[in-house]
C-alpha cells in the first residue's frame, strides 16, 4: 500500500517552506515516527516524521526545494517487507538464516538540543544472543547516560559504533539477525579491539540551512564563523543574524603545557579520558565564574528545634506518608520563603533585562559515581515536607542509576547543595547558571555557644550563599541567609508562613 508524505501545518500565517535535510533515500526501510526530511520556514524548523512503517520510495520534494502547505513530499511503501530492501541489508551477514529479518539497532531519541553522545559501554559482544528489550549498550551524553534496549529477539551480528566512538542523533549503533533460528556468526571485525572507531559526528558533513547559505554567502561569512543551533549543528538562518550582531569573540589562551614529567613518575601515571559528563562539569564551572559576579556570604545556624522537630514526628511521618522525613526539606521550605521575600535571588539575567520567576523550581545537587547533576524539584513552593522528600528521594535514586532525564534537569531557578554528608565544614558553591543563587549546605557540628549568658553545646550548621552579584546586592544576599537561619531556627515559621 502507498502512502503518501505531505507537507505538515507550518503555523499561523506561513504558507510554505524549503526543503531542507532529507534523512533516508529511497530503498531506506523506516519506522512509524521516525524522521523522514526537515523543513525551513522564515523562522523555525520543521521534522517531518514517517506517518507508516515501510520502505521510502519516491522523492518528490529535493533538498532546496519550496513546497507549500499539504504539498507531496515523498511516497512510501507500507508494511515490513515492502518494496526494496534497505541498503544495509545487502551487507548483512551471510549467517542470518532464511526467513530471519535483519534489525537495525538505531540511538535513540536523546533528548532537546542532544545531538551526538559517546558510546561508553556494550553489554553484548558479536555473536550474542539477545531477549528483545535487553539492554545493548550504554551511550552518553553531555548530562545523562543513556541505555539501549534490544529491539527485537536475535543474534547481535554486528557492531557499528565502538565503545568510546561518537555516534550521531538517530546514527546506526549495530545489527540483530532477528527470529529463533538466528545463527550466531563468527565475530565480525568491528568487535575487534583495534578497529578503527567511527568518525565523530561533528555536523560538518550537514548542509546548512538554503536561507543560511544565502545570507552567509551576501554578508561574505563562512559557517566556521557561525554557531549552528539546528540539528547535528547546522547553521540556521537565526544562527547567521546572531553571529552578525554579536561582535566576534577574542580566541582563548591556549592551555598552557604540561611540565615534563620524570620517566620514573610518567611509568606510574595512568591517564582516562574524561567523560562527557565530566568535560561538562568542567565547562560550566568555569563558564559561571567568567561570566557571573560571583560573591558568597556566610552565617551559622543552630539546628536544635529543626532536630527536635524531626526527632519527634519523624516515625509517625514515615508511616503515613511512606518516606523518610529529613532535614532536606526543611531547608527546601526555608528557602522557598527567602526567596518569596528577595525575589532577585531567584531571577536571572537575561540580555539587557532580568527575569524574575514567580515560583520556585529547586535543584537540589546530587553527587553521582559519573559526576555532579542537579535534578529539579519543579514548582516546589506549592508542594508539602511529604511531597518534597518523595520527589529528593526518588530524583537521587534516578540520578545514581544514571536514569534521569535531559528534561529533569532544565529549568532551575535556585539550587541547594549539600556538602555535609560528605563531611565539609564551610565550602564556597558555585552558581549553577544562569541561576543567580545557591546555598551551600555543611557538616552538622557540636560547638560551644553563649545562650542566655550560658554556654552550652549547639548543633550548628555553616551555610554559605553564592550569587551573582549583578542581581543581588548585598543587603538582599544577608537578607536572604538570616530568613533561611531563623526559618530553621524556629520551623514553626514556616508553617505560618512568616
Amino acid at each position: 500500500m502507498s502512502i503518501e508524505v505531505r507537507v505538515p501545518t507550518l503555523g499561523e500565517s506561513v504558507t510554505e517552506a524549503t526543503v531542507a535535510t532529507w534523512f533516508k533515500k529511497p530503498g531506506d526501510a523506516v519506522a512509524i515516527d521516525e524522521m523522514l526530511c526537515e523543513l525551513e520556514t522564515d523562522k523555525v524548523t520543521v521534522e517531518v516524521p514517517a506517518p507508516a512503517a515501510g520502505v521510502l520510495g519516491e522523492i518528490v520534494a529535493a533538498e532546496g526545494e519550496t513546497v507549500g502547505v499539504d504539498a507531496l513530499l515523498a511516497t512510501l511503501t507500507e508494511g515490513e517487507g515492502a518494496g526494496t530492501a534497505p541498503a544495509e541489508a545487502k551487507d548483512a551477514p551471510a549467517a542470518a538464516p532464511a526467513g530471519g529479518a535483519s534489525v537495525d539497532v538505531m540511538v535513540p531519541t536523546l533528548g532537546e538540543s542532544v545531538s551526538e553522545a559517546s558510546v561508553s559501554t556494550w553489554f553484548k559482544k558479536v555473536g550474542d544472543t539477545v531477549a528483545q528489550d535487553e539492554m545493548l549498550c550504554e551511550l552518553e551524553t553531555d548530562k545523562v547516560s543513556v541505555e539501549v534496549p534490544s529491539p527485537a529477539a536475535g543474534v547481535l551480528t554486528e557492531i557499528l559504533a565502538p565503545e568510546g566512538s561518537t555516534v550521531e542523533a538517530a546514527g546506526k549503533l549495530g545489527v540483530i539477525a532477528s527470529g529463533k533460528g538466528a545463527a550466531a556468526p563468527a565475530p565480525a571485525p568491528a568487535a575487534a579491539p583495534d578497529a578503527a572507531p567511527a568518525a565523530p559526528a561533528s555536523g560538518k558533513d550537514v548542509a546548512d540551512a538554503p536561507s543560511a547559505r544565502k545570507l552567509m554567502a551576501e554578508k561574505g561569512i563562512s559557517s566556521d564563523q557561525v554557531t549552528g543551533s539546528g540539528r547535528d549543528g547546522r547553521v540556521m538562518k537565526e544562527d547567521v543574524l546572531k553571529a552578525l550582531t554579536q561582535p566576534a569573540a577574542k580566541p582563548a589562551a591556549p592551555a598552557a603545557p604540561r611540565p615534563p614529567v620524570p620517566a620514573e613518575d610518567a611509568a606510574r601515571e595512568e591517564r582516562i579520558k574524561m567523560t562527557r559528563l565530566r568535560q561538562t562539569i568542567a565547562r560550566r564551572l568555569k563558564d559561571a565564574q567568567n561570566t557571573a559576579a560571583i560573591l558568597t556570604t556566610y552565617n551559622e545556624v543552630d539546628m536544635t528545634e529543626a532536630m527536635a522537630m524531626r526527632s519527634q514526628y519523624k516515625d509517625e511521618f514515615e508511616k503515613r506518608h511512606g518516606v523518610r522525613l529529613g532535614f532536606m526539606s526543611f531547608f527546601t521550605k526555608a528557602c522557598v520563603a527567602a526567596l518569596k521575600e528577595v525575589p532577585e535571588v531567584n531571577a536571572e539575567i537575561d540580555g539587557d533585562e532580568i527575569v524574575y520567576k514567580n515560583f520556585v523550581h529547586m535543584g537540589i545537587a546530587a553527587g553521582t559515581p559519573q559526576g555532579l547533576v542537579v535534578p529539579v524539584i519543579r514548582d516546589a513552593d506549592r508542594m508539602s515536607f511529604a511531597e518534597i522528600e518523595a520527589a529528593i528521594a526518588e530524583k537521587g535514586k534516578r540520578a545514581r542509576d544514571g536514569k534521569l532525564s535531559m528534561a529533569e534537569m532544565q529549568g532551575g531557578t535556585f539550587t541547594i547543595s549539600n556538602g555535609g554528608v560528605y563531611g565539609s565544614l564551610m565550602s564556597s558553591p558555585i552558581l549553577n547558571p544562569p541561576q543567580s543563587g545557591i546555598l551551600g549546605m555543611h557538616k552538622i557540628q557540636q560547638r560551644p555557644m553563649v545562650v542566655n549568658g550560658q554556654i552550652v553545646a549547639r548543633p550548628m550548621m555553616y551555610l554559605a550563599l553564592s550569587y551573582d552579584h549583578r542581581v543581588v546586592d548585598g543587603k538582599g544576599a544577608v537578607t536572604f541567609l538570616v530568613k533561611v537561619k531563623e526559618a530553621l531556627e524556629d520551623p514553626r515559621r514556616l508553617l505560618m508562613d512568616l
